[in-house]
């Protein structure tokens, strides 16, 4: 029996670890030296946690389509945020501000997203230590530009 319950507190221990292996800090991923501002048609949402993620494709200066990723807090400081899972749908145009990836690879922190409708959420985690961050709390707003 006592193996039994040890057996369980060890499944539960590491079920509750697999959050935390996902969430990092700013540093940790994104260069705050290269800002980015990325307009794109909406192609893909995730709602998750630790982190929620979005795509955009984007056109280059040669006409050529790529797809960006882009990181934000999860869906529950973004709808503290006003930022809904109704307020955005496939095929959106989203203007998206943010940092690239260390790695150079086409995966964007959005610290700022202005929706279709004209209102600019912060996107960041909060307490990531990322430009703009406010600390645990993270920063709030919806605003009109």
């Amino acid at each position: 029996m006592k193996s039994k319950f040890l057996a369980a507190g060890a499944v539960l221990a590491l079920a509750a670890a697999v959050p935390v292996l996902a969430h990092h800090s700013f540093a940790a991923e994104f260069d705050a030296s290269k800002a980015i501002r990325l307009t794109g048609t909406l192609t893909k949402i995730e709602w998750t946690n630790p982190h929620s993620y979005f795509y955009v494709d984007v056109k280059d200066e040669k006409g050529q389509i790529a797809n960006w990723g882009c990181e934000g807090a999860g869906p529950g400081a973004l709808s503290r945020r006003g930022f809904k899972r109704g307020d955005i749908k496939i095929g959106d145009t989203l203007i998206v501000d943010g940092y690239r990836a260390k790695d150079g690879s086409r995966l964007i922190d959005a610290r700022r997203v202005t929706l279709p409708d004209g209102r600019n959420i912060y996107g960041g985690t909060p307490g990531d230590g990322g430009p703009g961050d406010t600390g645990p709390g993270g920063a709030t707003a919806a605003s009109k530009p």
